[in-house]
């Protein structure tokens, strides 16, 4: 197995040169483009690495997911009222989408439908940031996990596209909370710094039918982890969702730091991470070592 993880390291590392660091944000904008990192946690307990994967990067839209499962555990399905269950079909931060379905977002992986799912836990937790810092760093076992604040920061400044968002939403009665509260709580959630090796073993509650080895704990019962890998599988890569699909099979969540974790239901969480994007905003060597993992195990 370590072997195998090693040879889709050193095949995914010919697609680096191609695509380009995100650089709307300025403290991702001076990450070094040539980093790849490939970690897989299996069902057993059993963590195989290559590359720089015990890197700390920002996770960014990979956040989501924790989001998400925090806010269903708190509120079930009454969540959906407020949110959709289905792809998109438009960039992450389209606005277009909003105006003409009142306010109500397609999905909780686009930044619209994350900023309503982030407005649930402002309402639910007097500091959501610091309670999902301490749930990642729970299902990690890694406390050295961390709100990156320079990240934080430079996110706060270049916050103008989401906070239309926000306050279009809220002009439709879908956010409760102060706007500036919500998207601070949300921009610190994107701003955490994990490394590969944190995010397979952090989610491989949703490979093992909810329950998180590390944690000892079950997170959300196993109906509810295969319901969350659906809406993975449908929008977890923003427009190239379906191509992923096609491509590679398996439910995954992208970051534009460069992370994106899949998950091999029944089987292992896999996370891989190098910060150049496609034109989706998806690494474009984690894609190839993703589809490498899913061809070769059948």
């Amino acid at each position: 197995m370590r072997a195998w993880v090693e040879s889709i390291a050193e095949r995914a590392r010919s697609r680096l040169g191609q695509g380009r660091v995100a650089d709307y944000i300025p403290a991702l904008a001076r990450q070094e483009a040539d980093r790849f990192g490939i970690a897989i946690y299996t069902n057993e307990g059993e963590l195989y690495t290559a590359g720089d994967a015990r890197e700390a990067f920002s996770i960014q839209s990979i956040s989501k997911l924790f989001l998400l499962t925090l806010s269903l555990r708190v509120f079930g399905n009454a969540l959906w009222e407020r949110v959709g269950l289905n792809p998109s079909g438009m960039p992450f931060n389209s606005l277009t989408q909003l105006e003409v379905e009142r306010g109500k977002p397609r999905n909780p992986f686009i930044n619209a439908g994350a900023i309503v799912v982030t407005d649930h836990l402002v309402s639910a937790f007097a500091t959501p940031s610091q309670y999902l810092q301490d749930v990642a760093r729970r299902l990690s076992g890694d406390n050295r996990v961390l709100i990156d604040r320079e990240v934080l920061e430079s996110e706060w400044q270049h916050r103008s596209r989401n906070a239309a968002m926000a306050y279009l939403m809220k002009a439709f009665g879908n956010i409760d909370n102060e706007v500036d509260d919500v998207l601070y709580a949300y921009f610190a959630c994107c701003a955490l710094g994990m490394s590969c090796a944190d995010l397979a073993v952090a989610l491989n509650y949703l490979a093992a039918s909810g329950y998180s080895l590390q944690a000892q704990e079950q997170i959300v019962e196993p109906e509810l982890a295969r319901k969350i890998n659906s809406i993975l599988f449908t929008s977890g890569m923003y427009d190239a969702a379906g191509e992923f699909a096609y491509r590679v099979g398996l439910p995954a969540k992208s970051g534009v730091g460069g992370g994106i974790a899949a998950i091999v239901p029944g089987r292992m969480s896999v996370c891989v991470w190098s910060p150049a994007l496609d034109i989706n905003g998806n690494s474009v060597a984690g894609q190839y070592a993703l589809e490498l993992l899913a061809n070769e195990l059948g």
